[in-house]
């Protein structure tokens, strides 16, 4: 089974940074997009930021300047570089992967969530 497995949360103060991770396991031949979303309380999720097999990148407006997302294929790993970090950032973030493997299990796969608190 494909499994995603996110690490990075935390509390942070207003002009803090931290980074987030989602790294994939199980049979999986190729990744596609990898992305990120969040949902704060009461809340729809949203997408944050996303990045191409091609490394083509994109950013919601509100994250643009702030956010760098990469991945790194080798270790089926995306990454998620926030600076400059606000009380409106406050969210759990999930990652979530178009996953490749060959079968039926092939398609969209989410982490289990991290949570990103940002105090003022």
């Amino acid at each position: 089974q494909v499994q995603l497995v996110e690490s990075g949360g935390g509390l942070v103060q207003a002009g803090g940074s931290l980074r987030l991770s989602c790294a994939a396991s199980g049979r999986i031949i190729n990744i596609n997009e990898m992305s990120w979303y969040r949902q704060a309380p009461g809340k729809l999720r949203e997408s944050v930021a996303g990045i191409s097999r091609s490394y083509t990148t994109y950013y919601t407006g509100s994250v643009k300047g702030r956010f760098t997302i990469s991945r790194d294929n080798a270790k089926k790993t995306v990454y998620l570089q926030m600076n400059n970090l606000t009380p409106e950032d406050t969210a759990v973030y999930y990652c979530n992967f178009d996953v490749y493997t060959g079968d039926k299990l092939s398609g969209h796969y989410w982490g289990q969530g991290t949570q990103v608190t940002v105090s003022s």
